[in-house]
Formats: structure tokens, sequence, C-alpha cells
């Protein structure tokens, strides 16, 4: 199935059904509720719904019980991420990417063409491309992609299985009265929270664990390294609130505040940068220790 843009389509399932669609566009509408049946009519007129070999469906055809149609998303207004990723390493299965701030991996939410998967899907070509792993929209460093499908799984299992190293550096506030303590391992049990976005601190058995060294001081604020021992939603970031020591400019920790999707502020990017990657990999045994390219200013 070819994509638009880079974007891959969304497949669904027409199953045998009772309730008697004559239409597709009577089953869209019924599944997709919170899409308006202009929505469907234009992107029918607009080729973005086919069938399996790939042919544009016209609105007027009808439902057909067990088939799989294709349709692509779309976004009406989505804002340019003015900063530009890197592919740092490539070969036959593996694509390192250096991901700037404010860039989502995947497609999601207000994003679509502005995602890093995208955005590498067109500059490559390579429709199988599939990201090993993620990173937060608002933090920046590197993120392994997996060039093949028949390699994915191998790929993945290294993060599974806890082999990959992956070390953060960070600009957060400074406490004196911590200095003594650092290098701190800082294990606790993170959980979603009953606020939209942001994940918190529960009491019970650990299930995240960071290791936060001291590396410069500079007034209030100070720089951190950052070593993830598991890989919890957010984690980095709760994990240094919960220590007294928010990541400078983070918009989700302590506080949440509102998401911007137009007219954003580019000029205070999340103070957190995924900088090292280190594995051997799965497929060709070689050892590889990758370092973003971008750099945190204390």
């Amino acid at each position: 199935m070819q994509t638009s843009s880079g974007i891959s389509p969304s497949k669904v399932f027409l199953p045998q059904q009772e309730q008697g669609f004559a239409l597709l566009l009577d089953f869209l509408i019924h599944q997709f509720p919170a899409i308006p049946e202009k929505e469907w009519l234009s992107r029918f007129e607009d080729g973005l719904i086919s069938n399996v070999e790939g042919v544009p469906l016209d609105a007027s055809v009808g439902y057909e019980g067990g088939t799989v149609i294709y349709y692509f998303k779309r976004v009406i207004s989505e804002e340019i991420i003015p900063f530009q990723e890197q592919v740092l390493y490539e070969d036959a299965h593996l694509l390192i990417a250096d991901k700037p701030h404010f860039l989502p991996v995947t497609p999601g939410g207000h994003y679509l063409e502005q995602t890093l998967l995208v955005r590498l899907k067109k500059a490559t070509g390579l429709e199988s491309l599939s990201p090993i792993h993620r990173i937060d929209r608002e933090t920046a460093g590197l993120v392994a992609f997996s060039k093949r499908p028949e390699d994915r799984n191998a790929y993945q299992s290294l993060f599974r299985d806890k082999v990959v190293t992956k070390v953060y550096e960070a600009i957060a506030i400074y406490r004196d009265d911590l200095r003594q303590q650092f290098p701190i391992h800082h294990r606790s049990r993170i959980e979603e929270s009953d606020v939209f976005m942001q994940m918190h601190e529960v009491v019970g058995e650990p299930n995240s664990d960071s290791l936060v060294e001291l590396l410069a001081i500079k007034g209030e604020w100070a720089r951190y390294r950052l070593q993830l021992g598991t890989g919890k939603k957010h984690q980095l970031r709760v994990h240094m609130s919960a220590l007294g020591l928010p990541i400078k400019n983070d918009q989700i920790y302590p506080v949440l505040k509102p998401h911007v999707v137009i007219n954003k502020d580019f000029t205070h990017p999340l103070q957190l940068l995924a900088k090292e990657l280190s594995f051997t990999d799965p497929i060709t045994q070689k050892k590889h220790h990758f370092f973003s390219q971008q750099a945190l200013h204390l």
C-alpha cells in the first residue's frame, strides 16, 4: 500500500454486519463518529480511501463485509516544526536519527506530516521504516529505527530486555543540599495520574529507576547526566521533579501548562537531550555507540 507524503494509511476490516450498511460511507460514519460526514466525502474525493489493491474508492461504493479498506488521516491545520532532524547512521537494517526538540516521533493528535517518522519516510523512501523506541516530542536526541519488518522484533527486544544503554543530559534546578548525595539512584513506582498528560509516583513496588549524576553548576542551574534503567513514560521528568530538580522549560512537570497547537513558542525548548545510545546489534552483532550531535547550554 502506497503512502501519501510519507504517511502510512490506516487499515480497517469491514465485518460481516447486521446493521445493513448500504454504502461504505455509511459504515465509516458509524464506525468513526468523531469524524464528520463531510470530511469522509472530502477524503473520497481526494483519493484518500482505497481498497487492498490501492485503487481509490468512490463515495458511492457499496459496503462489502469481509473485505479490507485503507484510509489516510488528515490534519487540517498543522504548524511547521522549524527544526531539522539528522540521520547519523544507516546500514541495511538500522537507521539512527538525531531528533530536534518539538518534533513528535510518530503521527498522533495534532501531528501528522510534522513527525520524525513521516519526514524520514519522505526523505529516504523507506515505507517500512519503523521506530524501535520513542522519546517525548519535547525531548531532543537519538531515535533508532528498524528498516526491515523482519528485523523489527529483534531490535525491539533489546529495549524489552533492557540491554540498551540510554544516557541523557538535562539542565535543571541546582540544589546545594543534594550535592553530597550524587550520584543519586532514584527508584519509584510510576503510574498515570488523574491529571491529563501527567504521570506521578505512587506507593508500591518500584517499576522505574534512574541514575542522576551532577556534571556542572552555574548559578541556580546545573547540568546532569541521566541514565535510564527502565523506560516508563516521562520517567526522567517525573524523577527529576520528585527530587526537587525540575528540568528547565518543562511544560508538564511539576505543573501542567496548556499545550499550544498553533503559533507555538519555539524559543524555550525542554532542556532534555537523549545524548547516547549503545547496544550490540542483534542482526550484525556489531557493537554500536551513538552520540547526539546536539548540545544543551548551561
